[in-house]
C-alpha cells in the first residue's frame, strides 16, 4: 500500500495469440512467458494484489503455480482478435468489485513485456505519486528515428521521401523520439472506468531502457528477450553488464 492507495495489478493474457500461438506459457529460460511478468508484480512493494485475466485454462493454471490468483477465467467476447484489452481490464475490477475487493489504482502488466523489473514497477508507482498524476504509461526511446521513415508513394520514388532537417543528419542530432514499450500501464480506477483510457491530461511518461522495452509479439522478438537474458546471465565475462549494448 502506497500513501492509503490500494494498487491491483492485472496481467492480461489470452489464449487465442495468432503471431506467436500459445506464447503465453511458451517457456523463456525455464519458465513461462506470464510467469515474468507475474514475479515481477509480485515482487513489488507497492503491489496489494495481483490477478490473471484469462480465457484459457492452460495460462490459468501456469500463473496460480507462478503465484498469481486467478478469480475468474474471462468470458470468451473478451478475448476475441478484436476485443480490447481496456474492456478485459474493466471487466476484471468489476468482477473483484462483486466479490468484495477493493482497489484505488491499477496496473496492467502485460506478459509479452518479460524484462520489466520489479524495480521499474515501483518507479513507476513513485512517479505516479511524485507527479500527482493521473495516469503513468511506460515508453522507451524509438530503436529506429521516425524522421527516417515514411510512406512510399506506388512508383517507390523517394523524392520526398526525408524531411529537410533529416537530409544527412547524425541520429546523434536528431531529437529524441519515444514510444509505447507496452510493458506497465498505471491510472486510478474511478479514471479508467470514466475516460475508458489510461491516458489523460496528467498522463506522465515512464522511461524505461530499450533493453528492458522487448515487446514479444513474434518469434524473433521471443528469441532477442532469450538473447538478453543469456547475455546479462553471462558467466565471469559479463559480470557487471545490466545493460544489453543497445
Amino acid at each position: 500500500m502506497f500513501e492509503g492507495k490500494r494498487i491491483l495489478a492485472i496481467v492480461p493474457a489470452r489464449g487465442g495469440s495468432k503471431g506467436l500461438p500459445g506464447k503465453n506459457i511458451r517457456p523463456l529460460q525455464g519458465r513461462p512467458l506470464i510467469a515474468w511478468s507475474i514475479e515481477a508484480g509480485l515482487q513489488s512493494r507497492y503491489v496489494d494484489e495481483l490477478i490473471v485475466s484469462t480465457d484459457c485454462h492452460a495460462i490459468a493454471e501456469a500463473a496460480r503455480t507462478a503465484g498469481a490468483g486467478v478469480p475468474f477465467i474471462r468470458p470468451a467476447d473478451l478475448a476475441t482478435d478484436s476485443a480490447r484489452s481496456i474492456d478485459a481490464t474493466i471487466h476484471a475490477v468489476e468482477q473483484l468489485e462483486e466479490m468484495g475487493a477493493t482497489f484505488d489504482l491499477i496496473m496492467l502488466l502485460q506478459p509479452t513485456s518479460p524484462l520489466r523489473s520489479s524495480q521499474d514497477i515501483d518507479e513507476a508507482v513513485e512517479l505516479f505519486f511524485s507527479r500527482q498524476a493521473q495516469s503513468v504509461v511506460s515508453v522507451c526511446e524509438n530503436d529506429h528515428h521516425p524522421w527516417w521513415s515514411n510512406t512510399l508513394p506506388s512508383d517507390g520514388n523517394m523524392a520526398d521521401f526525408l524531411r529537410p532537417e533529416a537530409l544527412n543528419a547524425n541520429r546523434q542530432t536528431l531529437p529524441p523520439y519515444y514510444r509505447l514499450n507496452g510493458a506497465i500501464y498505471l491510472t486510478e480506477i474511478g479514471n479508467l472506468k470514466k475516460n475508458d483510457s489510461f491516458f489523460g491530461p496528467r498522463t506522465f511518461a515512464f522511461v524505461m531502457p530499450r533493453d528492458r522495452s522487448v515487446d514479444i509479439d513474434g518469434i524473433l522478438d521471443f528469441h532477442l528477450a532469450e538473447a538478453i537474458l543469456a547475455y546479462q546471465g553471462a558467466p565471469e565475462s559479463a559480470v557487471g553488464k545490466t545493460s544489453w549494448p543497445l
